[in-house]
């Protein structure tokens, strides 16, 4: 059973920019979220490209995070990340919403991501938020073992 998440007011919960001194904090999340979690380098790039990418705390404790890369009209989503374990309370929505803001901040007209076939949980969450499936991308992820695991490509119009 998920804990409740830190006692925090609304004025404690924010976002941060992901900042190469969080990274430590960040790639801990990042495996205990993830069967193939991210590297450090990974990481180091987006930040090195300016992607945005932005953490929610509350307080000191990191709840999550998000990183996405501008295109002409799109935004492509390319993590998002709850702690384990802080799932199911919402903050993925809420880092969602966020990014939504975002980008029709940039002038994006669409949002796309990639999601594992397997993540049934993550699909949920990006269906409720208005992202249909368009496609399908074969052996996208590694899955261990020499095995590959195919991507659902989504979308949704802003």
């Amino acid at each position: 059973m998920p804990r409740p998440a830190p006692a925090a007011t609304a004025a404690e919960v924010r976002f941060e920019p992901m900042r190469l001194e969080r990274l430590a904090a960040v790639l801990e999340v990042e495996q205990r979220a993830y069967a193939h979690p991210w590297s450090r380098a990974n990481f180091q790039d987006v930040l090195h490209s300016g992607y945005q990418a932005q953490i929610l705390m509350a307080d000191t404790t990191i709840l999550g995070y998000f990183v996405a890369m501008k295109g002409v009209d799109e935004v492509h989503l390319l993590n998002i990340t709850v702690e384990p374990e802080y799932q199911g309370q919402g903050w993925a929505h809420l880092m969602l919403d966020a990014l939504d803001i975002w980008a029709r901040g940039q002038n994006a007209e669409w949002m796309w991501l990639e999601v594992r076939v397997g993540n049934t949980r993550a699909r949920q969450v990006y269906e409720s938020h208005g992202f249909r499936q368009v496609g399908q991308r074969k052996n996208y992820y590694s899955a261990g073992r020499g095995q590959r695991e195919d991507a659902l490509v989504m979308n949704m119009r802003l």
